[in-house]
């Protein structure tokens, strides 16, 4: 699938502690039907196996919508499972190396929290750039905080898609506007809500009147 910057809109993250006894393949559905434009599969408790089938199934639930599936952090699972995608950290792998080993159809995002590491990623073949935390989160420490000034100038920067991470609510997601980004990654606002279609549909409203 080739990758566009509308793909980046509403962009989300899964977690799996909010199933509360559903699937996470039932959450993410549930996402997708509200009209998420894009998933990446986050574990990092699974077994390479467990990470692989459950990557299987919701990468054929991701066909059906015509959304990009990407798998965060693992390449053998990427591989294996045929994502549309893989997601690294800026300190996990240069991009140029990842593509190597994933080829030159696989979509490749790289996190970057500086312009320095938005231009080297770009350089090296990455596809699109991932920049937070935007806002406070629980998942990211101070040291990893991205202000409006520094995200202006990574979007400004490079010619690839950004989405901004981070900490990104319903009732935040309009400071985030004039800034250049292409859209929004989410995790809680939609995973931890009780009706994730409806948070997916009302996010990609104002993430759709954001970026304009």
């Amino acid at each position: 699938m080739k990758l566009n910057k509308e793909h980046m809109l509403l962009y989300a993250v899964t977690d799996r502690r909010w199933l509360d006894g559903e699937t996470l393949a039932a959450q993410v559905e549930k996402a997708l039907r509200g009209g998420v434009t894009c998933v990446q599969l986050r574990e990092k408790e699974l077994s390479d196996d467990e990470f692989l089938a459950e990557a299987l199934e919701i990468k054929e639930i991701c066909r059906r919508y015509d959304v990009p599936f990407i798998i965060n952090d693992n390449v053998d699972v990427a591989v294996k499972c045929g994502a549309d995608g893989i997601h690294v950290g800026q300190s996990d792998m240069n991009a140029g190396n990842l593509r190597r080993l994933v080829g030159n159809d696989m979509i490749i995002g790289v996190s970057a929290g500086t312009v320095e590491a938005a231009l080297e990623a770009e350089k090296n073949g990455a596809d699109y750039i991932g920049t937070g935390a935007v806002f406070s989160t629980s998942t990211k420490n101070d040291a990893d905080a991205v202000d409006s000034s520094t995200l202006k100038a990574i979007c400004s920067a490079v010619s690839i898609p950004v989405v901004a991470i981070g900490g990104i609510t319903k009732d935040n997601i309009w400071q985030l506007s004039g800034t250049g980004v292409d859209g929004a990654a989410v995790i809680s606002a939609i995973f931890a809500q009780p009706d994730p279609e409806a948070a997916s549909a009302e996010l990609l409203r104002l993430s759709e009147r954001m970026v304009k």
